[in-house]
């Protein structure tokens, strides 16, 4: 993960602002439990004479070193017109005092409506707030949103999720996500683990960081709560919308994981407007990949509307608005996705209808005409080319050539279309099977397979078949018995040219992003009227789509920084033919940088693997590492952890352990191992 800034030729850095900035350094906010936040602040110079509304990020990423270049181009460009923007370290990260146990909790919340209350009482303040975050900050304004504190006038979020347990790196569909769970929760092992500064909090920094290096590694948690309870209900909007009472802007892209929250959060928030990019797991005035837009000058026109009284039009706004992709041969990374903006003034769309195909002799039809029984075996190395659940817009991060996959899968194929035609929303499987195993799972892949052969990945699905009637209440399925299920794949905003084919590819495996089913499954479906795909097809409208503009990219002026270590990017797949065992090696250098503003350098390494065996699930294993390192001078500190996970028939297995080095010398050491059972995984 790195928190960098592209350098864009297309991107204006504004060095004169409508008004003059102050930059306040180490700022601490006083919690009433005597705990202090750290905070930097932004602000005009005369905003005690000119009180201004204020802008909060609040993150666990430490601004004083690894998002300080991030912030830089963002935070000022805030106060250059007319607003204080604040950037605070949450409880047990960066600066702050304490430690910090887990994601999203409870404290975490609190501490935020805390400092809702400390701005408003400071001079410069006129007390009305807002909030933004991408991902983590995403998340908690959406959570802090529903606390209803009354100076929280508006938010924006960026690539989140109303639904902890459906939609966020742990669990997909009821599977364990086994990518993201152990590499998300070892990333926030070793980040939690990182010390405060002792330039900026003096000695008691030792104290505080063998608490932070004690931490209980989260998965523990994480993989302790299989089912959608009440442990992944808190923090999910999505139990209650109308928590959420004040205008919400939500922002995602096509190549984020967390793109189908957008459609979520404006069917089911009155106050929200949405748009949705092409771009990966990133802010759209420097995301990839292109075009990218002018997101601050956006974000300006709502602050200003919300947090100033003033009439920018934002009512007004069309209620989405996408790009729609050209399609493209596959690529492991794009820097341009060619297409066009389109408008949708409500969601659900009156301009989106759904289309139906069939299947029959491994064709998908336009009727429903079939009834055949078709096999569908584990090929427990599908799953290989998938990609990154997440992609951040490293190398690499893209679905390689789906050929790769389809002879590991089954797959019906369309006719050649004769038109052009658009979709937006989500693709839907229904399908009518049985399972010769009490356990099981279904990945659904919608590929478009250009005339030439070439096979694209655009949207995929998964369902722990065992969670056919409930998340919360799983059941064993019973062996040869008819269901129904219906698999909901990501969204789309994707053109399918003339001549192209769609291909679905049905597995009851897909490693690494599911963790597999203990014994190997075969699923027998049934082609008749209720197994079909649903397309979600939409009707040009030129008179309003071709009016969408954005302006170029404007940022602040990107702080100095001295790259000491070049970024490296590598991501392997081996297959030993003698063991049959099936590698994917994801190795990622993020480099090291020296910011001269203040003498910290930050560096991070990471290296994920996962292993399989043809024929054999329980030979799966995941293994996260990490090296991070950040110092100042004659003070140093490295961290090396290592986690892995593995299952037999019935338990889990997770192995965590964090060695520590201050200047050189080993001073901590500790392993963390738990066992946890199966609940229908």
């Amino acid at each position: 993960m790195v928190f960098n800034v592209s350098d864009s030729t297309d991107r204006k850095t504004l060095l004169d602002f409508p008004r003059e900035i102050e930059k306040k350094e180490h700022v601490w906010i006083p919690m009433s439990d005597g705990t202090r936040l750290a905070a930097t602040i932004w602000l005009p110079k005369d905003a005690t004479e000119n009180p201004v509304p204020a802008i909060l990020e609040y993150l666990p990423y430490r601004k004083d070193d690894f998002t300080a270049i991030r912030d830089s181009i963002r935070h000022p460009y805030f106060a250059g017109h007319g607003y204080a923007s604040i950037r605070v370290d949450i409880r047990g990260t960066g600066n702050s005092d304490g430690f910090l146990p887990d994601e999203y909790l409870e404290q975490e919340h609190d501490d935020a409506l805390e400092v809702f209350d400390w701005i408003g009482k400071q001079s410069w303040a006129t007390g009305d707030l807002g909030m933004i975050g991408k991902s983590w900050g995403g998340f908690n304004g959406l959570q802090v949103a529903a606390r209803q504190h009354p100076a929280l006038k508006t938010i924006i979020t960026l690539c989140s999720t109303d639904d902890r347990y459906a939609d966020d790196v742990h669990y997909r569909g009821g599977n364990v996500l086994a990518s993201d769970m152990l590499w998300w929760a070892s990333t926030m092992f070793a980040y939690s683990a990182r010390p405060q500064d002792p330039e900026v909090v003096g000695e008691s920094w030792k104290e505080n960081w063998l608490k932070r290096l004690n931490t209980t590694p989260y998965v523990n948690k994480w993989m302790s709560h299989q089912t959608r309870d009440n442990y992944w209900k808190h923090g999910s909007i999505c139990e209650d919308y109308s928590d959420i009472q004040i205008p919400v802007f939500t922002v995602g892209g096509w190549q984020d994981g967390y793109t189908d929250a957008v459609f979520r959060l404006i069917e089911n928030l009155p106050y929200s407007k949405g748009i949705i990019g092409p771009w990966a797991h990133e802010y759209p005035e420097v995301a990839t990949p292109e075009p990218t837009i002018g997101f601050l000058q956006e974000c300006l026109r709502w602050w200003d509307q919300w947090l100033k009284g003033i009439d920018t039009g934002v009512k007004e706004d069309p209620k989405l608005i996408t790009w729609i992709q050209d399609n493209e041969l596959p690529k492991v990374n794009y820097d341009e996705r060619p297409g066009k903006w389109v408008v949708d003034s409500s969601w659900p769309s009156k301009n989106v209808n759904q289309k139906h195909f069939w299947l029959k002799d491994g064709k998908l039809v336009n009727e429903q005409n079939s009834n055949e029984k078709v096999v569908v075996p584990s090929v427990q190395e599908h799953g290989y080319y998938a990609g990154v659940f997440c992609p951040f817009g490293e190398p690499g991060d893209l679905p390689s050539d789906q050929r790769l996959e389809n002879g590991k899968s089954v797959v019906f194929t369309s006719d050649p279309f004769e038109e052009n035609f658009d979709m937006l929303g989500h693709p839907v499987f229904d399908m009518e099977f049985t399972s010769d195993q009490e356990n099981a799972l279904v990945a659904i892949r919608l590929c478009v397979k250009a005339p030439t052969g070439e096979s694209t990945l655009i949207s995929w699905g998964m369902l722990n078949l065992n969670h056919l009637n409930s998340h919360e209440h799983p059941e064993a399925l019973e062996v040869g018995k008819k269901y129904q299920a219906s698999i909901k794949l990501d969204s789309v905003g994707q053109s399918i040219p003339a001549d192209h084919v769609l291909e679905v590819a049905i597995s009851p495996t897909y490693w690494p992003q599911a963790w597999p089913s203990p014994k190997p499954v075969t699923l027998e479906i049934y082609t008749g009227e209720n197994t079909k795909l649903n397309l979600p097809v939409r009707t040009p409208q030129p008179e309003v789509d071709d009016s969408i503009h954005f302006d170029t990219p404007e940022t602040a002026q990107v702080i100095d920084r001295e790259i000491l270590r070049t970024e490296n990017r590598t991501r392997n797949v081996s297959h030993n033919t003698i063991t049959n065992v099936w590698q994917l090696d994801d190795f990622s250098d993020e480099g090291e940088r020296l910011l001269p503003h203040n003498g910290l350098k930050h560096g991070s390494i990471n290296k994920n693997t996962y292993t399989i065996q043809s024929g054999n699930p329980l030979a799966a294993k995941a293994q996260c590492e990490w090296e991070m390192t950040v110092g100042r001078g004659d003070w140093e500190v490295k961290l090396i952890t290592n986690s892995e996970m593995t299952s037999d028939s019935h338990t889990f297995y997770l192995t965590n352990t964090m060695t520590a080095y201050h200047n050189g010398k080993e001073c901590f050491q500790n392993t963390w191992k738990k066992e946890i059972p199966r609940v229908y995984q």
